[in-house]
């Protein structure tokens, strides 16, 4: 590397030299600062993003109160992009159209007329064929604006103003949700049931010191606009609302139609916010034609105004409950709805926050709105009782103020000259008009200046005691709890809370597995595969080169297979999940986590409730019961401890009282199966001692049956209970050489 040159610095040309790093740091904590504040993240005083407030400050000033004549929404946009928000059309119209959906907004801000999409997932129709006017909703969050309630902003060209925040008479955060990703961060808040957000802020207006714990006896969860039943255990749901963080599992509200002759239907009603259906119906149909629903026959929509897919089970033995769970596992009908409840505090400070805090955050804002609006009309109310004040006056001096005003060159001057009146007053006065000289005229003033008198004196003294303004705080938030209470169609809670239904775990993994026959065929160098259906002749069987049979045996796809190694260890593998019969398989390795330096000695089904005698090499063992043989995981259950060179040599499932051991030494030993101890993992004991060498072979055998063995010519030998005497002994014996017939190779077939 040559020295570093150091560019000159910015000469006549008027190029300046800068750090790269520098710039693209600035630049990028600029355009993050931006997306978070300007964009993605709502603000936790009015729940709302500049675009939402934008849109429904837009609407106000185009009148379109509840009630009022629809407009179209090519001119709501065309307003709000060309006042407020300097960003694309579409972007702004999907956003108004989101706010007129029921199935996106538990409380819509926006009535729309027309095609504005469905829960399918079909796209709204475009904004000329489209109009809107506000809701309810949207009227309480801009309540009391135009009474200086909130602070405004010059807009993007400064030809205009907006607010900065709406005075939010609705808990809209909490009640609608928010969803955004910024940059660096995210929201994600689901709605929840306004009239127990405006219990749990009346508890906390009450009880400013109490614990989410309190707050969650009014806010149990989510209220989902599509309804769903949440399963979320409530410690989890505690723990949510007290971070900010968390996730509520949601599933489908199902129920059983009987059909007559034993059989039935089931019947999806509600399915999980945010999942689009049309997408779900794809998917379920998917899985049908895969066979991974093997309990689902088929699937319709049958849905209208309502949801309705209907499902037909395979069989009518098929229990419901098992149905749905393999469909919940499989799909979108159990849902995990995150919470992240990242807002910006005051509009400036985006911060993750609990229940409590967001609560807080809100009231504030309510006190702070109260006191502005007050603070307002006590401003227009010292305005007018100054100007009635002028006017009585006048009326006093009715004739003297006439002979002024027709006589002086300049009646103002002469006006505040004689009877001490403001610029105001005597603006007032000359322009009253002749008609209101009448004497009801005066009656009505007086009337009017008492009223406003008694009004400033109530304002001054809210404006003058906290309590008195949390409870006018209280009284308007019981005004919105009663507009929106659980009694209306609105506001009635949509979501419920559930238990998963207890389901054996093997028996969902059973129920989305076709159950086929199958045979499983293992080679010697530990290649696995399944052949379709009970093969009972292998003989045509292709192996790699140097390869062959080293065991085989029938299953189903739904069968559990334990694979022992010589290292003690015992994986599973799942029958369902094992290579077809087309080819050579693939090795067992690729499926399980074994080391190159050991090897495989049994593959076999699992069944269950059996028990298995395992032995070393070197003659030790123990008895496992099948069910502690199991393993969840690649690396497999380490189960009969053994040091190298002590290897697993033989798994012998037990059947009847007696082992007989024979070793390599050639010497056979008989003794009773309960000398040998039952444990779940181990070294085990000596089953038989050896001077040298090792065990060959064990089997378990019923002693009134007599042992049994096969010779080298496929013969079968068996030696009753009373010859085998002699071969009798303890566990640990030595044993002796076998009876007349036994096989050279030490085996016994």
């Amino acid at each position: 590397m040559g020295e570093r040159v150091t560019p000159p610095p910015g000469g006549d040309d008027g190029i300046e030299t800068i750090n790269l790093r520098d710039a693209l740091e600035e630049r990028y904590l600029a355009y993050a600062l931006s997306t978070i504040m300007g964009r993605a993240l709502p603000d936790a005083r009015d729940g709302l993003k500049p675009v939402h407030r934008r849109i429904l400050h837009a609407m106000r000033l185009l009148k379109l109160d509840p009630g009022t004549a629809f407009k179209k929404c090519a001119r709501i946009v065309g307003d709000v992009i060309g006042k407020f928000h300097p960003h694309g059309d579409q972007s702004v119209y999907d956003a108004l159209v989101r706010l007129a959906q029921d199935f996106s907004q538990r409380y819509p801000l926006v009535d729309g007329q027309g095609n504005f999409g469905n829960i399918d997932g079909d796209n709204a129709a475009a904004y000329r064929y489209t109009e809107a006017r506000m809701t309810e909703v949207a009227r309480l969050l801009l309540d009391g604006i135009d009474e200086d309630a909130v602070d405004f902003r010059k807009t993007y060209n400064e030809e205009d103003e907006e607010p900065v925040v709406l005075p939010g008479a609705f808990p809209n955060l909490l009640a609608n949700g928010s969803q955004g990703i910024a940059v660096g961060m995210a929201t994600s808040i689901p709605p929840h049931n306004a009239a127990e957000v405006c219990d749990a802020a009346l508890h906390l207006i009450a009880n400013p010191g109490c614990t989410t714990r309190d707050l969650i006896a009014h806010v149990p969860g989510p209220d989902f606009p599509t309804g769903g039943i949440i399963i979320e255990g409530r410690a989890s749901i505690e723990e949510a609302y007290e971070t900010g963080r968390g996730a509520f599992r949601t599933r489908a509200r199902w129920h059983q139609e009987d059909t007559g002759r034993g059989t039935y239907l089931v019947v999806v009603t509600e399915i999980p916010y945010g999942v689009t259906k049309g997408r779900l119906i794809e998917k379920i149909a998917e899985l049908i034609n895969e066979k991974k629903l093997p309990l689902v026959a088929d699937m319709r929509d049958e849905s209208a105004e309502d949801i309705r897919l209907v499902f037909e089970p395979k069989s009518r033995n098929v229990d419901a409950t098992l149905l749905m769970e393999s469909l919940f596992k499989l799909t979108e009908l159990e849902s995990r709805i995150p919470l992240n409840m990242n807002v910006l505090m005051k509009g400036k400070v985006p911060k993750v926050v609990g229940l409590k805090e967001v609560l807080r955050e809100w009231l504030d804002h309510r006190r702070e709105v109260l006191i502005r609006r007050s603070q307002h009309r006590l401003a227009a109310i010292d305005k007018r009782l100054e100007v009635l004040a002028g006017l009585l006056v006048a009326y006093l001096n009715i004739d003297e103020v006439i002979h002024i005003i027709r006589t002086a060159d300049e009646p103002k001057k002469a006006l505040v000259a004689r009877f001490d009146l403001t610029e105001v007053q005597v603006e007032a006065i000359l322009n009253m008009r002749l008609r209101s000289l009448a004497k009801l005229e005066e009656i009505e003033l007086r009337k009017e200046h008492e009223e406003l008198t008694k009004e400033k004196q109530g304002i001054e003294k809210l404006l003058g005691s906290e309590a008195m303004q949390w409870k006018t705080v209280s009284w308007e938030i019981g005004n919105v709890r009663k507009q929106f209470s659980k009694e209306t169609p609105l506001g009635k809670r949509r979501t419920t809370f559930g238990e998963a239904a207890e389901v054996d775990v093997d028996a969902i993994a059973e129920a989305l597995v076709e159950r086929e026959p199958i045979t499983v065929v293992v080679s010697e160098k530990g290649w696995i595969r399944a052949l379709k259906g009970h093969v009972q002749d292998l003989s045509g069987l292709a192996f790699k080169t140097d390869d062959r049979l080293k065991l085989s045996f029938f299953a189903e796809t739904t069968s559990k297979l334990l694979v022992f190694s010589t290292n003690g260890k015992v994986f599973t593998l799942e029958g369902a999940k094992l290579p077809g019969g087309r080819g050579a398989g693939e090795p067992v390795r690729l499926m399980i986590d074994l080391e190159q330096e050991h090897d495989i000695i049994e593959v076999t089904p699992y069944r269950g409730g059996r028990k298995v005698l395992l032995a070393s090499r070197e003659g030790r063992g123990f008895v496992v019961a099948e069910d502690d043989l199991v393993a969840n995981t690649r690396k497999g259950k380490g189960v009969m401890g053994v040091d190298t060179p002590d290897e697993l040599a033989a798994v012998r499932f037990v059947e009847g009282d007696h082992v007989a051991i024979v070793g390599l030494n050639r010497k056979l030993l008989v003794f009773p199966l309960n000398q040998v101890p039952e444990m779940a993992r181990g070294k085990g004991v000596r089953l038989q001692k050896y001077k040298e060498g090792g065990m060959v072979d064990l089997k378990t055998f019923t002693l009134a049956d007599g042992l049994t063995w096969k010779d080298s010519s496929d013969r079968t030998w068996t030696v009753s209970q009373a010859d085998l005497a002699e071969w009798i002994g303890n566990r640990a014996d030595s044993g002796r050489l076998p009876p007349k017939g036994f096989p050279k190779t030490n085996r016994f077939g």
